[in-house]
C-alpha cells in the first residue's frame, strides 16, 4: 500500500501493528542479545546484573575485591574488545536486523492516527461485496468504528477548569463541529451534542473509477473515504469560519464587531451537514423571490420579531415575503420608484448596474431591483436577525455574510456604482469614521450613498447628535449631499451623497484629515487586512484626466475596462477570454453537459477571472458569485467594471455562506493549482455543504485532476459524468451517512 504524500508528510506516524513481520524478528533479536548479555555477564565479561537477592550477595563480594567499582563499566567495555569472535558475531546481528527491516514489503510501516483508525472486522464485512479492501485500494478509512478522538484535549483545558458542568462524562464521542478546536463548554454555549441522537458510524462506500477504468483509489491519490453526519443543534446550518466558538470566545474584544468576523478552524471540517426535517428542492425562480419552502430554512424568529413591518410572513409549508421592510412602509417597490423621482440621475439599470446593500435584512431591496437590471450584493452578519441571508439565498437573490468591523470587506477599491443603507445600524462615524471611510473605499467615484435612518429627518437630540457628526465626516471626506428628502405617504426620509472624482477636493481641504493612504505600500486586495484611516486617491483615465463612469448597461458588459489600459496586453487578454466563453458556453455547456439549467439560479464560479464564464451565461435567470482566489491574478476590479459581481476569497478555508444555497459550482482548471496547497477532500467537503440537494459542481480540469474528483464525489453518492476528456459534471443527491444510536 502507498501513502498518498499529503497524507504521509501530516500525519503523525506510529509503530505498526502487533502482527507486523518485523515485530517476531524484533523479539527473537532481543532473545539472543538477551542471552549474549548474560553470558558475558556471568563469565566475568561484564559486571553482574544485581536484581535478585541471590545475586545482591553476588555482588557486594564483587565489589569488596574490586577496588574500582565505579570504572566497572569501562573496565568491562575493554574486556569485551579482547574477545574478537563475539563482539564480530553482535556486529553481524545488527546488520542483519537493518537488512530485514529495510527490506520488508508485507504490511505499510506507516499508519496514520490523525484522521483514520482500522475499521473492526465487523464493520468492514458488511462493505466488502466488491472484493476490495481497504488495504488494497490504498487508502484511508476516514470515520467507520473509529477509535474516538478529542482534539480538544489537546487544549489542555477541561470543563471543570472554566466552571462549568464536566459533560464529557456523558457524552464518550465528541462531533466534528467540536473536534476543531471549539469546546461548546469552554465557550460558554449550549452543548450541541445533548439535543442530537449518538451516531456510531457512516455507511462506507468505495468510490469506482471514470469511465469505467481500472485505477484504485491508490493509483489517484485519494482516500477511501467514510462520510459522517456534523453534530450538534447548530449543524443543520453550520458555517465554520462564523461558527468558532472558541476562537471567539478568545477574542479579547467584541467592540468593534469582532466576533461576527471570520474565525476559520484548523484543519476544516470534514464532516456532512445534515439536512433540515422536510427539506423539499427549492422552489424555482422567478417565484421564489415571493415565497420559499418553510422546511428549507425553518427559521421563525424574524416573522415574530418583524411581523409589523411585512418582512417575512409564515403561510402554510411557506414562508412568503410581501415586500416590506423598516423603511420599505409603502413596499419596496415604490421605495425604489422614489429614490428614482427624487434623483433622476440614478437611472436604475443603465447609470446604476451593481450596488452594497448593508444590512440588507431579508433583501427585499436587492430581489426587487432585479426587475430594473440592477445586479445588488446584500450584505449583512450572521446575527440577531436569525438567518436573513439564508432567507436571501434561498429566495434566489445575490447575498453574503459579512459585517463592517475591524477588517476591510473582501470587495476591491472603487468598486461599486452605489451603496445602500437603509437602518443598516451601523455607526459610521464610530471608531474615527472608519466604517464611513470603507464605503468610500469601495465606492465608484461618482458613486452614490443612499443612507434611509432616523438621523437624516428625526429631531430627537440623539439623532441630530449623530447627524451632526456625519455632516462632519462626510464633509472631511469630500462627498457632496446631492439631495435631502422626506416622503409624507411613508414618514420616512432619506440622504443621497455622491463621492468626487478627482483628488482635488482632498488637496484642496483645510485640514488633512483623514490623510491620504501611501498607495506605495497599500494593496487592492482586502482580504484580512484592518480597515483604513485614510483616503484612497481617485483612479485617474490612462490620459491622466479625470475617472470616467463606466458606459451604460449593457454595453458596459463587453466594453474593455479602462483599468486594462494600465497593464501590458491585457486588453487582448481579456478578448481573447470573451471569445473562448462564449463558444463554450454555447457549445459545450449549454446543451451537451447533461445540466438541467431551467433548475439553476444561484451560480459561484471559483476561479472567475475576468468574468468571462458569468458574461457569456447572462441571459439565463440566474446570477453569478465570481470568486477570485487571492493566490492568483487580482482580476476583480475588472469584473466589477464590467457590472458583475464578486468576491475575494481563499479556498483553503470555508466560504461565508450558509448550507445548501448553491445550485451550481463552476471552476476552471482550479483543482490543479488548489491541491498543491489544500487538501482535495476538504475543498471538496466544502463544495457539499455550498452545493443544494438536486444541484451541480461543473469542473474544467485535466483528467488526473477528474480521476480524482470524481472518486471523492462518488464516495458522496454524487452522480458524476465525464466528458471530452476535460468535462466533469458532478449531481448532488439526498443522501446522507446512517445516524446509529
Amino acid at each position: 500500500m502507498v501513502i498518498p504524500n499529503h497524507i504521509r508528510f501530516s500525519c503523525p506516524h506510529i509503530i505498526p501493528p502487533h502482527t507486523h513481520p518485523l515485530n517476531y524478528i524484533s523479539k527473537n533479536i532481543t532473545l539472543i542479545f538477551l542471552s549474549f548479555f548474560l553470558f558475558l555477564t556471568w563469565n566475568n565479561h561484564l559486571p553482574p546484573l544485581c536484581f535478585s537477592k541471590s545475586l545482591r550477595s553476588h555482588c557486594k563480594r564483587r565489589r569488596k575485591k574490586n577496588k574500582k567499582t565505579r570504572m566497572a563499566i569501562t573496565s568491562s567495555m575493554k574486556n569485551l574488545l579482547k574477545i574478537p569472535f563475539l563482539f564480530s558475531f553482535f556486529l553481524i546481528l545488527l546488520f542483519v536486523t537493518f537488512i530485514l527491516i529495510n527490506n520488508s514489503q508485507k504490511s505499510p510501516v506507516f499508519s496514520t492516527t490523525d484522521i483514520s483508525q482500522h475499521v473492526s472486522t465487523t464493520s468492514h464485512d458488511d462493505h466488502i461485496s466488491n472484493n476490495k479492501k481497504n488495504d488494497e485500494v490504498g487508502v484511508e478509512n476516514l470515520d467507520g468504528k473509529m477509535r474516538q478522538q478529542n482534539d480538544l484535549e489537546s487544549n489542555n483545558t477541561k470543563n471543570d477548569e472554566v466552571g462549568v458542568e464536566n459533560l464529557d462524562e456523558k457524552m464518550p464521542q465528541k462531533n466534528d463541529l467540536e473536534s476543531n478546536g471549539t469546546k461548546n463548554d469552554e465557550v460558554g454555549v449550549e452543548n450541541l451534542d445533548e439535543k442530537m441522537s449518538h451516531q456510531d458510524s457512516a455507511t462506507p462506500f468505495v468510490p469506482v473509477g471514470v469511465n469505467s477504468t481500472t485505477k484504485s483509489n491508490d493509483e489517484l491519490g485519494v482516500e477511501n473515504l467514510y462520510w459522517k453526519l456534523c453534530k450538534g443543534v447548530v449543524a443543520v446550518d453550520y458555517i465554520p469560519c462564523l461558527d468558532n466558538y472558541e476562537a471567539i470566545k478568545a477574542l479579547k474584544s467584541r467592540r468593534h464587531m469582532e466576533h461576527r468576523e471570520r474565525h476559520c478552524p484548523k484543519p476544516s471540517p470534514r464532516c456532512l451537514i445534515p439536512l433540515p426535517d422536510g427539506y423539499k428542492v427549492p422552489v424555482p425562480w422567478p417565484k421564489s423571490r415571493d415565497m420559499i419552502w418553510y422546511n428549507n430554512v425553518p427559521h421563525p424568529k424574524l416573522v415574530e420579531y418583524k411581523k409589523d413591518q411585512n418582512w417575512v410572513v409564515k403561510s402554510g409549508d411557506y414562508l412568503v415575503f410581501p415586500g416590506g421592510g423598516t423603511q420599505f412602509k409603502d413596499g419596496v417597490t415604490n421605495y425604489i420608484e422614489s429614490i428614482q423621482k427624487t434623483f433622476p440621475e440614478i437611472e436604475w439599470g443603465k447609470n446604476i448596474r451593481v450596488i452594497l446593500d448593508v444590512g440588507c435584512g431579508v433583501a427585499s431591496f436587492g430581489g426587487y431591483l432585479l426587475d430594473k437590471n440592477v445586479t445588488t450584493m446584500s450584505l449583512a452578519p450572521k446575527d440577531e436577525h436569525e438567518a436573513q441571508i439564508q432567507f436571501a439565498l434561498e429566495r434566489g437573490i445575490p447575498a453574503t455574510l459579512s459585517v463592517i468591523g475591524t477588517q476591510k470587506l473582501a470587495f476591491p477599491d472603487n468598486a461599486y456604482d452605489m451603496i445602500h443603507c437603509a437602518r443598516c445600524r451601523v455607526h459610521w462615524d464610530g471608531d474615527g469614521g472608519k466604517p464611513l471611510m470603507e464605503l468610500n473605499r469601495m465606492l465608484r467615484p461618482g458613486g452614490f450613498f443612499v443612507w434611509s435612518a432616523t438621523p437624516v429627518y428625526r429631531d430627537d437630540e440623539r439623532d441630530k447628535k449623530v447627524w451632526k457628526a456625519m455632516v462632519a465626516l462626510t464633509e472631511a471626506i469630500c462627498w457632496k449631499m446631492v439631495k435631502k428628502t422626506f416622503f409624507d405617504s411613508a414618514g420616512i426620509g432619506l440622504v443621497i451623497y455622491q463621492k468626487p472624482v478627482s483628488s482635488s477636493c482632498y488637496e484642496n481641504r483645510r485640514e488633512n484629515n483623514p490623510p491620504l493612504c501611501d498607495q506605495n505600500n497599500r494593496s487592492n486586495s482586502s482580504w484580512y487586512t484592518s480597515l483604513d484611516s485614510c483616503l484612497v486617491p481617485l483612479p485617474t483615465s490612462s490620459t491622466g484626466n479625470t475617472y470616467e463612469w463606466p458606459a451604460p448597461w449593457p454595453q458596459r458588459l463587453n466594453n474593455k475596462p479602462e483599468r486594462l489600459s494600465q497593464i501590458t496586453d491585457a486588453e487582448d487578454v481579456f478578448d481573447e477570454d470573451t471569445k473562448h466563453w462564449a463558444a463554450l458556453v454555447s457549445d459545450v455547456y449549454l446543451g451537451g453537459l447533461g445540466i438541467n439549467w431551467s433548475s439553476v439560479r444561484n451560480v459561484m464560479d471559483m476561479n472567475a477571472g475576468y468574468g468571462g464564464f458569468a458574461s457569456a451565461i447572462i441571459d439565463r435567470p440566474l446570477w453569478v458569485m465570481n470568486v477570485v482566489p487571492i493566490s492568483g491574478p487580482d482580476t476583480l476590479s475588472i469584473i466589477f467594471d464590467r457590472g458583475l459581481i464578486g468576491i475575494y476569497h481563499d479556498w483553503c478555508e470555508s466560504f461565508n455562506t450558509y448550507p445548501r444555497t448553491y445550485d451550481l459550482l463552476h471552476s476552471s482548471f482550479l483543482f490543479g493549482n488548489l491541491t498543491q496547497r489544500y487538501d482535495m477532500v476538504e475543498v471538496v467537503a466544502e463544495i457539499e455543504r455550498i452545493v443544494r440537494p438536486g444541484g451541480y459542481v461543473l469542473v474544467q480540469d485535466t483528467m488526473p485532476v477528474l480521476n480524482k474528483l470524481s472518486s471523492i464525489l462518488q464516495s458522496l453518492r454524487w452522480s458524476v459524468t465525464v466528458q471530452q476528456q476535460q468535462f466533469l459534471v458532478g449531481k448532488k443527491g439526498f443522501w446522507r451517512p446512517d445516524e446509529k444510536a
